[in-house]
C-alpha cells in the first residue's frame, strides 16, 4: 500500500529500456495493463497487471518526494489523461492521438512513462518505481489524493506568478521559449490529429462505395451488362486497396508522427509546470527578503532563518531544472527526430507496396480494355 513505500534511494531491478506494456485487458470500464521487464540479473523477467489508479499511484509518489533537495525542478514524465473504455468526444479531445487504434498508442504512452521514469537518475531512486515495477500485489488500488503539482499553474491564486519577471535571464528566456514552443506544438498536434481524422473518413467513404459498386452487378448473359458487372467488380477491389491503403497511411501517421507531437506537447507542459514551480519559490524567495528588511529586531532572527531555507530550496531548485532543461533539451530533439524518420520510413513503405498493388490493378483493366 502507499503508506507502507519509504521513499529510500534504491537500485531498479529491471533494465529501463526493456519494460514494455505488453497487452490490455478490458473488464467492464477497467483496464488493466500487463508491463513486462527484464531482470538485471538476466535470469527472466517481471510480469504485472496494472490499473490507471496504479499509476496515478507511482505519480503521487514521484511528487511527494518533498525531502529530496530540488525535486521541483524535475521536469516529471507526463503521465498520460486516464483512457476511457467507451470513449467520448470529450475525452477522445482530450487524448487525441492516444484515443486511436484500439489503445496501442494509449499503451505505448504509458510504455514510454515508465522507461522515462526508470531512467532517471533522481526518479527511478524511489522505491515506489521498484514495487510497481516488480510486486505482484497491486500497489495502487485505493483512492489517491491528487497532488498540487500537477495543479499549480491552474490555481487562480498563483495565476498572477506566471508573468513574474525572473531574475535570472536564461530561466527568463526558457519560460519565453517555452511558451511559444507549447502553443505551437499543440496546435501542430491538433492539426495532424485532423489530418488523420479526415484520412479514417476517407478509407470508411472507399469501404463504403467498393461495397455499393457490387450492387451493380447484373446477371445474365447479356454481353454489354458482363463486361459492365466485371468493370464494377474490378472498380470495387481498387476502392477495397485505396481504403486499406488510407487506413495504413493514418495508423502510421498514429505511430509514428501523431505519438512524437503528443509526446513532445505534454512534456512542453511538463517544463512549463517545473518553471512555474520555480517562479513561485523565487517569490516566496523575495517575499522572505522582503519580511527580513521590514522585520523589527526581536523577530530579525527568526525572519533571517526562513529566508536561508527558502534560498537554499530555490538553489536547489534551480540546480536540478538547469540540468534538467539540458537533458529534456538533448532528450526531445532525439524523440522528435525517432517520431520523424519512423514515419517517413512507414510511409515510404506503405507507398511502394500501394504502388504495386495499383499496378496490377492497372494491368488487370489494360487488359480488360
Amino acid at each position: 500500500m502507499m503508506e507502507e513505500v519509504k521513499e529510500t534511494a534504491s537500485v531498479l531491478s529491471v533494465h529501463d529500456d526493456s519494460i514494455k506494456v505488453t497487452e490490455v485487458l478490458k473488464e467492464g470500464d477497467t483496464l488493466t495493463f500487463i508491463i513486462v521487464s527484464q531482470k538485471l540479473s538476466g535470469t527472466g523477467e517481471y510480469h504485472v497487471d496494472r490499473t490507471y489508479e496504479d499509476f496515478e499511484w507511482l505519480q503521487q509518489h514521484l511528487f511527494s518526494q518533498g525531502d529530496v533537495p530540488g525535486i521541483q525542478g524535475v521536469i516529471f514524465p507526463p503521465l498520460p489523461a486516464k483512457p476511457q473504455v467507451n470513449a467520448s468526444p470529450r475525452s477522445i479531445k482530450q487524448l487525441g492521438f492516444l484515443a486511436l487504434g484500439e489503445c496501442q498508442p494509449y499503451c505505448k504512452a504509458l510504455e514510454t512513462f515508465l522507461q522515462q521514469v526508470a531512467a532517471h537518475s533522481i526518479l527511478s531512486k524511489n522505491k515506489a518505481v521498484e514495487v510497481f515495477l516488480t510486486s505482484s500485489d497491486p500497489p495502487g488500488r485505493q483512492k489517491v489524493k491528487k497532488n498540487i503539482f500537477n495543479r499549480l499553474s491552474q490555481a487562480v491564486e498563483e495565476m498572477r506568478k506566471e508573468g513574474h519577471k525572473d531574475v535570472d535571464e536564461f530561466f527568463q528566456n526558457e519560460r519565453d521559449h517555452n511558451l511559444i514552443l507549447t502553443g505551437c506544438t499543440k496546435t501542430a498536434a491538433e492539426k495532424f490529429l485532423d489530418v488523420v481524422a479526415t484520412e479514417q473518413k476517407i478509407a470508411v467513404a472507399c469501404g463504403h462505395f467498393s461495397t455499393a459498386l457490387h450492387l451493380c452487378v447484373e446477371p445474365g448473359e447479356d454481353p454489354d451488362k458482363q463486361a459492365f458487372s466485371r468493370v464494377c467488380v474490378k472498380l470495387s477491389e481498387v476502392f477495397e486497396s485505396i481504403k486499406k491503403n488510407m487506413t495504413s497511411v493514418a495508423e502510421n501517421n498514429v505511430n509514428t508522427l501523431g505519438l512524437g507531437l503528443d509526446l513532445e506537447s505534454r512534456y512542453q507542459e511538463a517544463e512549463r509546470e517545473m518553471l512555474f514551480r520555480r517562479t513561485c519559490k523565487l517569490v516566496e524567495l523575495e517575499n522572505a527578503q522582503r519580511n527580513v528588511e521590514k522585520a523589527k529586531p526581536v523577530k530579525k532572527a527568526a525572519m533571517e532563518e526562513v529566508k536561508k531555507a527558502a534560498e537554499t530550496e530555490f538553489e536547489h531548485t534551480s540546480g536540478v531544472a538547469k540540468q534538467e532543461i539540458a537533458r529534456f533539451q538533448g532528450a526531445r530533439v532525439e524523440m522528435l527526430q525517432q517520431a520523424l524518420v519512423g514515419w517517413c520510413e512507414k510511409q515510404l513503405l506503405t507507398a511502394k507496396e500501394s504502388a504495386d498493388q495499383f499496378n496490377q490493378h492497372l494491368e488487370v483493366f489494360r487488359g480488360m480494355a
